[in-house]
């Protein structure tokens, strides 16, 4: 099956529905939001930025870009994808946001694994196509850099600029929320998902990227422990941790993984001018998915 349209766009300004016509998205209060010709539409309003250009800059995107097509965490797109297509009725519409899409390498996965019409490409090359679950994607990210890669990539999904912390969508629509190495959101997580719905969290564990950290830090803070309690609204789910190592064979896709994670601005000048000297490294990859599950009658939490 072919990938829907996703209908389910809010209007940032006023939570109103959006209706796509021709090139515009529009809400009945008189809001319109242009899609730019590389086929996104930007819904963070100017009132809500922080900063002149928020978000991964254009040199990180090309660098995680560079990074995940070569098909390093291969294993995190898996089980994502098995995480969210497990148990789903193949003939029902499956409905999925991607909090902080970044350039959209898990939303093109999650296509590729569903069998879905795909234009696109897995990380080998090898190009998907069949019956399928069918899919609803929205791809969101608050970097413009960000969007507009994934944009250029698939055609075939919903790709906007925007803030988790103001999601444009309708209230109640999402059969699963994603949240890779992101800053959830949860009142706005709960409130965008249906009764029921799931939020998907990848979040790096103790050991992850343990042997470049070594490398650019004098000492290795101690990991943040685990969230023990769900927060409101929802219930804890399955979890899994995910371990593999990966080789990195050049100075260049070590540098597109520094460049691509926070500890490019949190090591020193030291750090940093090691790292530039390694001409290979082997890395762990260390990760835990958490699922959690929207209680079936949780209230909106904008209508408390």
């Amino acid at each position: 099956m072919a990938i829907r349209p996703f209908k389910e766009l809010a209007c940032p300004l006023d939570g109103e529905p959006l209706v796509q016509e021709a090139n515009t998205w529009r809400c009945t209060q008189g809001h319109s939001f242009d899609i730019a010709r590389q086929g996104y539409v930007n819904l963070l309003p100017v009132q809500n930025k922080r900063s002149r250009d928020p978000g991964d800059s254009k040199t990180m995107i090309v660098a995680r870009q560079e990074f995940l097509v070569a098909g390093f965490y291969q294993p995190i797109a898996d089980a994502v994808a098995g995480v969210v297509l497990s148990g789903a009725d193949p003939s029902a519409e499956l409905s999925c946001l991607d909090a902080g899409c970044g350039e959209g390498y898990y939303l093109r996965q999650l296509v590729a694994h569903s069998g879905s019409a795909y234009s696109g490409a897995s990380h080998s090359g090898a190009s998907h196509s069949g019956a399928g679950q069918a899919l609803n994607l929205m791809g969101l990210d608050i970097s413009k850099w960000a969007v507009q890669a994934a944009a250029r990539q698939d055609k075939q999904v919903t790709w906007a600029v925007g803030n988790n912390a103001n999601l444009p969508v309708l209230s109640a629509t999402l059969d699963y929320v994603l949240c890779m190495f992101g800053f959830p959101v949860y009142g706005e997580f709960l409130r965008v998902l249906k009764p029921g719905g799931k939020l998907l969290m990848v979040d790096a564990g103790a050991d992850h990227l343990r042997e470049l950290r070594e490398i650019i830090y004098p000492t290795l803070k101690a990991a943040r422990p685990p969230q023990t309690q769900p927060p409101a609204g929802f219930t804890q789910g399955e979890t899994q941790q995910l371990r593999f190592t990966v080789h990195l064979p050049d100075a260049q896709q070590i540098s597109n993984l520094l460049i691509m994670t926070p500890h490019l601005y949190r090591a020193s000048a030291e750090g940093r001018a090691k790292a530039e000297q390694l001409t290979e490294l082997t890395v762990t990859v260390d990760v835990r998915l958490s699922k959690l599950v929207k209680a079936q009658h949780a209230a909106d939490p904008n209508q408390q």
